[in-house]
């Protein structure tokens, strides 16, 4: 039976990324080596025999910061519609691979860091020590104190909350159980930022803010969330799945039959 699943990508390399510098609102190109990272990541996981099957995606979320952008546009997924930012669509009618549209969502646009926009951790604990504020050390958890002048916890779990109501209502709910031969399309992609895919993940899971770091997800990473015995009230982290095989049983069929041929 279809159990349908969320994609989730963070974008690629940028430099306050390689430092550690909080990025929420502030527009960055990707480096060099963060696009060659995302080209990578769309060879090894985009296709038909891969974990990211264009042609089963129903939907497609992408945050309105360029850098999220410029990583969906490096993942070569061939939609038929154009990208939103693009005046034309880039590739020929050879190369559609999804009938997904692509939608611009502020629900998982990057935590609004405020006054800790573009500063480190440590630059972070510094102030707030400064500041008398977190303890001896400075102290600060993002999960449970969110950030001054930007968003609290409960601001972030409220618009993710919003945008996994979405997804389960108008995606999951009409393919999941359905028969596989039935090829209806219900994967979504999400391609965004660290802090709010790792929120995501967590309330995806029926876990608070509040409790905790619990997943990394690197630049340019790619995570997987579904569900348990087919059941939109059983969400789950899915920690690995196996690829395609009716593409693999197809190749192996055209093979007999193109070998069958060449003996008669």
């Amino acid at each position: 039976m279809t159990t349908p699943r969320v994609f989730i990508v963070r974008h690629g390399e940028t430099e306050w990324s390689l430092n550690g510098r909080h990025t929420g609102t502030t527009e960055l190109s990707l480096t060099a080596n963060g696009e060659k990272r995302i080209l990578a990541t769309g060879r090894a996981l985009v296709g038909d025999d891969r974990l990211i099957v264009p042609r089963k995606l129903a939907h497609i979320y992408v945050s309105p910061r360029k850098r999220a952008q410029k990583t969906l546009e490096l993942l070569y997924l061939g939609c038929r519609v154009k990208l939103p930012w693009q005046e034309e669509r880039s590739h020929p009618d050879s190369d559609i691979r999804t009938e997904a549209n692509v939608e611009i969502t502020e629900d998982i646009r990057e935590w609004d860091y405020g006054d800790y926009e573009g500063i480190t951790s440590p630059q972070i604990r510094d102030l707030r020590k400064k500041q008398g504020i977190g303890g001896p050390n400075g102290g600060w958890d993002i999960w449970k104190e969110g950030c001054p002048g930007g968003e609290s916890p409960e601001q972030v779990t409220h618009r993710i909350d919003r945008l996994i109501g979405e997804i389960r209502e108008k995606y999951h709910a009409p393919v999941i159980g359905k028969p596989k031969h039935s090829n209806l399309a219900g994967d979504v992609l999400l391609v965004a930022h660290g802090h709010i895919l790792r929120a995501f993940a967590m309330r995806w899971a029926g876990k608070t803010l509040a409790d905790g770091p619990t997943f990394l997800l690197e630049a340019g990473g790619v995570g997987t969330l579904s569900y348990e015995h087919h059941q939109l009230d059983e969400p789950a982290i899915l920690l690995g799945g196996g690829f395609m095989v009716d593409v693999v049983e197809k190749s192996e069929k055209l093979g007999q039959e193109e070998g069958e041929l060449e003996n008669k």
